[in-house]
């Protein structure tokens, strides 16, 4: 189990990157918009440059929904391979059984 803290944190950094989502999309419009004038680039930039950091969708970790585990995660059941074998192991994944050879 991850530290209660990271787990929070990153889910602290989900909610803001859905909430900022539309105003940074905006910003980044107006300044790759090579039509508009230079200065209004600029404080597109500026002002995309104020907003949390946090609000970035690259801050975002993958973590395992169960216990939190930042590594050995699968993107498409979104857990670590440790939750995915033990819940394997319980029965509790359809079509799921243990290997043995």
């Amino acid at each position: 189990m991850a530290k209660t803290s990271m787990i929070e944190r990153d889910l602290k950094r989900r909610r803001m990157t859905k909430r900022d989502a539309a105003k940074r999309k905006e910003l980044k419009a107006i300044a790759k918009d090579k039509s508009r004038p230079i200065d209004e680039r600029f404080t597109a930039t500026l002002k995309l440059a104020e907003l949390p950091r946090n609000g970035s969708k690259t801050r975002i970790h993958n973590r395992c929904e169960l216990t939190g585990r930042a590594r050995g995660y699968y993107r498409k059941i979104r857990m670590s391979r440790i939750a995915l074998r033990e819940m394997g192991n319980n029965g509790l994944i359809p079509g799921m059984v243990k290997s043995s050879w």
